[in-house]
């Protein structure tokens, strides 16, 4: 068992996910044909592995693309990447994507609890404030409001994201902007687009003028919309959800039967909650201090659609990424496969070459 290209002579690394076959840290496989390739991360050329070594480690390999839960397909070849880290190209027949609502369980799980223990905390702090401010004889009647009023301001203006916007120009997201942005259906209706609102500069070392420290709103389009609809939707989702919000979540996309179907329907189910809501027209000063979320915005959505939103985003984002490399590697196995079939063919005498053939059309006839 070889360990290093044919070509490039690199490294091909190991994996501890096939023990049948631990090199490389990608392989492809062809259970139909009986192919296993390692593909080299370095010139990214496909390795023919020798004949001998290759059945168990077949069947290893379609049992762990069978079992993974991040797996994309086109109509030739599929990828699944293991927890191991071990990538795996399955070319044949593709195998229907499951979507993986395991994978975000645990996460919101998480993010839960440490909402729980940081507002638990905050509380607790707020009493003691309130107990030693009345036993030192504190007028805390009217500084309460105004600490309370300014913790409220600080949380709203507080910065997300720092980004650019279609012009290049410096833009930045504050959390209060998660009240009035939000999912839109495309121009063709077909789609979604992201509304997003947010003010100029990146902050007061850009010397922004005053007037132009106002609120702004920008349409984002395509990938780059998916991509920064996953980070706002992690703020917005930022107190994670119980089981039975994940359960309900996931329900809503199963039930559009993708997430590429879900995600224009929540654009429109948004755009109308905001548009029956009667405050779609708020004045701007209004709109910069509000204390609630508008609904149909990010994060005036039910808990389930907005766990929903940021699972469909980043399984969207992930099954791009993982199809722009399902190009690449299929134009590759082409090259590849015929290397294959003539590296086969050699250790076959031609007269049972020719015997199969004539048996294999004297069936088809048949």
């Amino acid at each position: 068992m070889y360990t290093t290209c044919i070509f490039c002579h690199g490294d091909l690394a190991r994996n501890e996910a096939i023990e049948e076959f631990p090199v490389g840290r990608r392989l492809a496989f062809d259970g139909a044909k009986g192919r296993l390739w390692v593909v080299c991360r370095r010139c990214e050329r496909w390795n023919l592995s020798p004949l001998e070594t290759r059945w168990e480690a077949i069947e290893a390999c379609e049992r762990a693309f069978e079992t993974t839960r991040m797996r994309v397909a086109s109509d030739n070849i599929g990828l699944a990447k293991l927890k191991e880290g071990l990538e795996l190209v399955r070319v044949g027949d593709p195998v229907r994507q499951e979507f993986a609502a395991w994978r975000y369980g645990d996460q919101f799980g998480r993010r839960r609890r440490r909402a729980m223990l940081v507002t638990g905390a905050v509380g607790a702090a707020a009493g003691a404030v309130v107990v030693g401010g009345t036993f030192a004889g504190f007028a805390m009647g009217g500084a309460f409001p105004g600490l309370f009023q300014g913790a409220q301001a600080w949380y709203r203006d507080r910065v997300l994201l720092r980004l650019r916007d279609e012009h290049g120009d410096r833009i930045r997201v504050q959390r209060k902007h998660l009240y009035t942005s939000r999912l839109v259906p495309s121009a063709d209706a077909s789609g979604w687009d992201l509304r997003v609102d947010h003010i100029p500069g990146w902050g007061k070392w850009d010397r922004t003028p005053k007037r132009k420290n106002r609120r702004h709103t920008m349409i984002v389009h395509g990938s780059e919309a998916i991509g920064l609809a996953g980070q706002l939707m992690a703020h917005a989702n930022r107190r994670g959800g119980a089981r039975k919000a994940v359960r309900d979540a996931v329900g809503r996309i199963e039930e559009a039967g993708h997430p590429e179907a879900f995600l224009p329907a929540a654009a429109r189910n948004a755009t109308s909650d905001f548009s029956g809501s009667g405050k779609a027209d708020l004045p701007p000063k209004k709109i910069e201090n509000l204390m609630k979320p508008l609904p149909g915005t990010l994060a005036g959505l039910k808990v389930d659609m907005r766990l929903a939103i940021e699972m469909a985003t980043h399984e969207q984002a992930e099954r791009e990424a993982l199809e722009g490399e399902l190009k690449e590697l299929e134009a590759r196995w082409r090259e590849a496969e015929e290397i294959a079939r003539i590296a086969d063919n050699l250790l076959v005498p031609e007269s049972v070459d020719s015997f199969i053939t004539s048996e294999r059309s004297r069936i088809d006839g048949r």
